[in-house]
């Protein structure tokens, strides 16, 4: 994701670099993630993991499950849970999409960025993913390894 220059507000808190590894991703969302104020101040440390996590439907809602946000120190008495299950904000309309493609074979929805947005606001980025098999990210990794080594060749050569 390209930072904006001029953007002081935006920050990229916690980005899962697996996902694109791990899951062949058909399209993403932006969402709203509900917050506690301690949760926002430790995420603007940049002390957080999305890595193990993962959105889910339920009852309507779109929630993010297991997500980890460092405590705050400074929050002494108001402190928040790391991992407790965090409400994302998205459309009525899109929440049906949402549940329809994961009712399909397969289909899942992962975290791919966690960041704050041009006006400060913490967002995150899910995918609408299907997994990989070995043989996938075996070829992925090929295709990557050759892009790679392509390059290096044009460089020298060019």
């Amino acid at each position: 994701m390209a930072k904006p220059k001029d953007n002081p507000n935006y920050k990229v808190v916690a980005e899962n670099r697996r996902a694109r590894f791990d899951y062949a991703i058909e399209e993403d969302l932006e969402c709203g993630i509900i917050l506690e104020g301690s949760e926002v101040k430790s995420l603007r440390q940049g002390s957080s993991n999305i890595a193990e996590s993962y959105a889910m439907v339920e009852e309507g809602e779109l929630w993010l499950v297991n997500a980890y946000i460092a405590p705050y120190e400074q929050a002494k008495t108001f402190q928040h849970d790391e991992r407790r299950k965090r409400k994302l904000l998205a459309s009525k309309k899109e929440l049906a999409r949402l549940w329809n493609e994961t009712q399909r074979k397969g289909m899942t929805l992962v975290p791919l960025v966690m960041y704050f947005n041009h006006r400060g606001i913490a967002k995150l980025k899910i995918g609408i993913a299907k997994g990989k098999k070995t043989h996938d990210k075996r070829e992925t990794a090929a295709k990557r390894d050759w892009n790679r080594q392509k390059q290096r060749l044009l460089k020298e050569h060019g």
